[in-house]
């Protein structure tokens, strides 16, 4: 298990750092892997909460999933710490469902220049089609990506 750096605002994997410009692919899951997002209206609101995060300045959405008991976030970090970020989407969608929804941490990959971002996004959308949630992605309503 990786060992992880805690601090007042980092929860990134010892050796890592939050840079500028970079692409990160984060995952977190809800507490105790509970389907809180398979409510409809508390998935739209995770949804929202990560479009005002990205018009907030800090980061640029690039895709997201949201499943059941996690969410997947293809995102470039623009200013501030991923760790920051992260947490805030956490914070107040917890706060706004009133009640703790996620495990401590996440975890994140750097991408690298020579990643194949598209691909990368149609891997993090077709989540609900592998999951068996659907037959279509297209009938998944909780995920967006730039290039789609």
């Amino acid at each position: 298990m990786p060992e992880i750096r805690k601090g007042s605002s980092r929860l990134l994997r010892k050796g890592r750092f939050s840079q500028s410009g970079q692409i990160y692919l984060v995952t977190t899951a809800t507490l105790q892997r509970r389907k809180v997002f398979a409510d409809f209206e508390a998935a739209r609101l995770l949804v929202n909460i990560l479009r005002i995060e990205s018009a907030s300045g800090s980061c640029k959405t690039l895709a997201f999933v949201v499943m059941p008991d996690h969410l997947h976030w293809l995102v470039q970090l623009e200013q501030g710490a991923l760790s920051v970020v992260v947490g805030r989407v956490k914070s107040i969608s917890a706060k706004r469902l009133g009640r703790p929804v996620w495990q401590d941490g996440f975890h994140d990959r750097a991408l690298r220049s020579d990643d194949d971002l598209p691909a990368l996004a149609r891997y993090v959308v077709t989540n609900p089609l592998r999951a068996g949630l659907v037959k279509r992605v297209g009938l998944y309503p909780h995920w967006d990506a730039v290039w789609l």
